[in-house]
């Protein structure tokens, strides 16, 4: 590490900076954000292979790009989030970049353009500092499908981050960069976000531009920031949200301000808690701490209200037929003709076509694309999809009801806190049932966020779930910062990492 660095800012603090305060160590020249790039590439060839939390990194592509960043500060064109190291998920197109989605069919595959999301921290100067582990195209819950081995959670290493954006999860907790991105088709940011003790926001369905997203369940699939804050939050959204005519389910909106309410009274504010979410299942030292949190918040002055989602028992089922579906059809499209990997002995186009598929794709995707094909498929299609298409609806309907009496839904993220590896993988209705408090939000379209709020007896995070009407991000990043203002479950790291 540079000795500029060690003298201008102690190794602890700079581990804990909030991307603010980053930003104003940058601006104040105490520190270059080559420099910074330097110190966190240097955790992650570190810490970050003893976690997995990386599939690639490019050191002097990054170092490139930091020196851009402080060229840019030097003319006073700076923003935000200039010369800041930020890690992608690894199922992200980045130009140069191999972008694997954590799958053998990918393994050899370099973007030649840039996703748009991608894109967008290009042009605000932010760093890529290296792409991150992921669940298998991003079927997964403990990060434990993925090619390249499973990612460990860095409050404890016999332990999953969540999945399917763990390697993002663990680098943001692990403090191997200051932000990440991350996808959420059921649960895969908020999720990991809560086993791994970080803050993540899936926005509302279309905010976030899908185009260079490696898809796996298109109508789900939305992508998201993980970091160490609520604010943290807003500044990476501000930069990520925005229209793009190339993806047809973008939304076209004026552009907002995500950190325009984060000072904003709480006073008032009616909180829902469904009964569903506090129902049998969720593991006693979870409950205590989302009682403790929802206690703090009538503190600050918030109105708690009863509500009801009761066809949420509905939302597993209902997902594990539309995801696979969609999946199924998404992933025709590796078939070792164009790009990735290819069977190295086939007889003709159709054997390549199964030995490329069989060599190429992991366990859990082959089973969602079988599941996929299967309700798909001629006399299934009106029992399964159709079905769990009008089930879809009604979902959506139980949050239409329940926002007229309250302005957001808290709740846990999820039942228990990080469990072993290995411990359900070998079940996967255990491993999906992981999910049963979040899938909701993905078919309904709604934005939804995790963030800490205390630890469990094994001394593991836990995440409380903010779900809020559409478009209310900026609310919800609201309710986040003036809970992270009177608590600081956010900013405690893992023993052993600095």
């Amino acid at each position: 590490m540079p000795p500029s660095v060690q003298s201008a800012v102690a190794y602890a603090l700079m581990l804990n900076l909030t991307l603010k305060q980053l930003a104003a160590e940058l601006a104040s020249k105490r520190v270059s954000s080559v420099e910074v790039t330097e110190y966190f590439l240097n955790r992650v060839n570190g810490l970050g292979k003893t976690l997995n939390a990386f599939i690639s990194v490019d050191a002097e592509r990054s170092l490139v790009a930091a020196r851009a960043a402080d060229a840019l500060r030097a003319k006073g064109a700076a923003g935000p989030l200039t010369g800041i190291p930020v890690a992608h998920k690894d199922i992200f197109c980045a130009k140069g970049w191999l972008t694997t989605c954590a799958s053998k069919i990918l393994s050899n595959f370099v973007a030649p353009y840039d996703a748009h999301a991608i894109e967008l921290f290009n042009q605000a100067g932010a760093v890529i500092v290296g792409k991150t582990n992921m669940d298998e195209f991003a079927m997964g819950s403990s990060n434990e499908t993925s090619y390249y081995g499973p990612v460990k959670n860095p409050w404890n290493v016999a332990t999953v981050p969540g999945g399917s954006s763990g390697g993002s999860a663990a680098a943001v907790a692990a403090r191997l960069a200051p932000a990440a991105t991350g996808t959420d088709t059921g649960g895969s940011i908020r999720q990991p976000a809560a086993l791994s003790g970080v803050c993540g926001l899936k926005p509302t369905y279309g905010v976030v531009s899908r185009y260079g997203m490696i898809a796996f369940a298109s109508s789900l699939d939305q992508a998201g920031p993980l970091a160490k804050t609520g604010e943290d939050l807003a500044l990476m959204m501000n930069v990520m949200a925005g229209f793009d005519a190339r993806d047809s389910t973008s939304l076209e909106r004026p552009p907002e301000n995500y950190t325009r309410d984060l000072s904003k009274s709480v006073r008032g504010l009616r909180i829902g808690l469904p009964a569903e979410f506090f129902a049998a299942g969720m593991a006693p030292d979870v409950a205590r701490a989302i009682d403790e949190a929802v206690a703090e918040f009538r503190k600050l002055g918030c109105e708690t209200v009863e509500v009801s989602l009761p066809n949420m028992k509905l939302s597993v089922p209902v997902y594990y037929v539309l995801a696979p579906a969609e999946a199924s059809s998404n992933l025709s499209r590796f078939d070792g003709v164009r790009y990735g990997y290819r069977a190295p002995e086939y007889g003709d186009l159709a054997d390549m076509y199964k030995k490329t598929r069989a060599q190429g794709f992991g366990a859990e995707v082959k089973r969602r694309i079988l599941i996929g094909s299967y309700v798909l498929s001629h006399g299934y299609y009106d029992a399964y999809y159709l079905q769990a298409q009008k089930l879809r609806r009604l979902i959506a309907q139980d949050f239409v009801e329940a926002f007229k009496k309250c302005d957001v839904i808290m709740g846990p993220t999820t039942p228990t806190t990080a469990f072993k590896l290995g411990e359900k993988a070998g079940d996967p209705v255990q491993m999906y049932l992981s999910d049963i408090y979040t899938i909701a939000v993905n078919l309904a379209g709604l934005p939804g966020m995790s963030i800490p709020a205390g630890f469990c007896n094994n001394n593991l995070p836990v995440g409380l779930q903010i779900i809020g009407n559409y478009f209310a991000e900026a609310q919800m990043l609201n309710v986040a910062h003036q809970y992270q203002q009177a608590t600081g479950w956010h900013m405690r790291m893992p023993e052993g990492i600095a």
